[in-house]
């Protein structure tokens, strides 16, 4: 009995301590999609019940969560890329004091990895993404030669070539309805992984990454990928223009729904800046890297999406929406941010045949590629280093963009080919070497996949994008 009850004690002891050690200001840090950014927290903590805030993207969250002995589960909402969230923290406290653990971003279903420490976290910036990196300086001596935009102005729409963002960026006018604009319809349904014959779906285990090869640190040995369902969603805008029957020229967009992109459309329409398209916004499969479904999807160096989206996709949004599509591939158009905008350039690259027309934000064209293709070893860094280069030129357009603090993650394969900065660079010199129409845009006091610069630039970069196309084009 003795024994029980000094067990007992020591164990409310050490309960009572972690909670009174807890309590007062950390800092959490974690990395996802390749990303890492820091919250600032304040803890207090109440019979093994955490609460308190912790600031995402300078807006304070509220946090709720448990501390059992060591254990220590925290969430809280966010918002991101006008999707809202939760992040959800699992982890240990260590005989340091530190926590660390998995992260969990629900309902998408990505993960990686945090540590939290005692101590106030650095302030970031609203425009910050998912978080900062070493900014960089686009005249860097190396780099593309790139001219200089005032202050929250865009590049034109009738120029190729290379572009420096100021720093602030202000919404465009158009990414706000307009009073008196007709409205496109919008149309969603659900499409299930045990429908698809080509993506019949993977998932890795949660909290799991890959290995190194040893033998080579282009690749990454995962283990824990196997199979597992998917349900994804699909929203297909149609603009009030549409006659039915005629072919309409379409944009296909990854990551959806991409419901902000709607209302732009709709005013760059009214305004006969781009033509009547409909627009195909696909949601991923799940998760997100090496071994995900979301990275099968959208980092294969192959034109197999374009090829899912031509025979599963395409039928059921004719079927749902009432619409005929075009054939033409000048009329088609792909789009994407992150490894959204990779797989974009690669529905293009593979199949010319079906696209013409490529919109990237903050495109990985590095080595994100699994499995293992010894024809692309190294993923999306092939496109600058030897597709683009070794190829003629193809009958393809590209709008790209790309941050001053986006992704340089040496990660744990030490590749040298996860530097985002460098890849767009070279991505520059490779099209214009290859006498591509392309924009590249650069973009000051931007992180990842910016969603400040993204709403200052998308009209101006559907305008670009599909310059060329006669607005009453069939």
């Amino acid at each position: 009995m003795k024994r029980l009850l000094a067990i007992s004690a020591l164990l409310f002891a050490s309960s009572a301590f972690a909670a009174q050690d807890l309590t007062g200001p950390w800092t959490i840090h974690y990395i996802i999609n390749g990303n890492g950014t820091d919250e600032g927290c304040h803890f207090v903590v109440t019979n093994n019940n955490i609460t308190g805030a912790c600031r995402f993207l300078d807006k304070d969250r509220q946090v709720i969560g448990t501390l059992v002995g060591n254990k220590v589960t925290l969430q809280h909402e966010a918002e991101y890329n006008n999707f809202t969230f939760t992040l959800v923290y699992t982890g240990t406290v260590d005989d340091s004091g530190k926590i660390g653990g998995t992260v969990l971003v629900k309902p998408f279903n990505v993960d990686g990895l945090f540590t939290a420490t005692r101590g106030t976290a650095p302030s970031q910036s609203a425009s910050a993404g998912w978080g900062k990196f070493p900014t960089r300086d686009p005249h860097t001596p190396g780099f593309v030669a790139a001219k200089d935009l005032p202050d929250s102005a865009n590049a034109p729409v009738n120029a190729d070539g290379n572009f420096v963002l100021g720093p602030t960026h202000t919404p465009a006018p158009e990414v706000k309805l307009e009073p008196g604009v007709p409205q496109g319809k919008v149309i969603e349904f659900v499409m299930n992984s045990t429908d698809s014959k080509i993506y019949p779906g993977i998932a890795r285990d949660p909290g799991t990454f890959g290995t190194p090869d040893p033998t080579d640190p282009a690749k990454l040995i995962v283990t824990t990928s196997h199979p597992a369902p998917y349900t994804r969603h699909v929203a297909v805008y149609v603009p009030r223009q549409y006659k039915a029957g005629t072919a309409a020229p379409f944009i296909v967009g990854t990551d959806g729904p991409d419901r902000p992109l709607f209302p732009v459309l709709d005013n760059l329409i009214a305004q006969h800046r781009i033509p009547a398209m409909v627009a195909i916004s696909i949601g991923s499969g799940g998760g997100d890297a090496q071994g995900s479904e979301r990275g099968l999807e959208y980092n294969t160096m192959s034109g197999l999406f374009a090829e899912w989206v031509e025979k599963e996709v395409l039928p059921r949004v004719e079927a749902e929406a009432h619409v005929n599509l075009t054939h033409d591939p000048d009329g088609r158009a792909a789009m994407g941010a992150s490894s959204g905008g990779g797989c974009a350039l690669a529905m293009a690259w593979y199949h010319p045949d079906l696209y013409h027309r490529v919109l990237t934000y903050s495109g990985t064209f590095e080595n994100q590629q699994w499995p293992y293709n010894p024809e692309t070893p190294h993923g999306g860094w092939e496109f600058h280093e030897h597709l683009i280069p070794g190829s003629p030129a193809k009958p393809i357009r590209i709008w790209m963009e790309l941050g001053d603090s986006d992704v340089l993650n040496p990660n744990v394969m030490r590749d040298n080919m996860h530097d985002s900065v460098l890849a767009h660079e070279q991505m520059a010199a490779a099209l214009a070497d290859k006498g591509y129409h392309y924009q590249f845009v650069f973009a000051r006091n931007a992180g990842h996949a910016d969603w400040a610069v993204r709403m200052q630039t998308l009209p101006e970069a559907l305008e670009y994008l599909w310059q060329g196309y006669s607005i009453g084009k069939k």
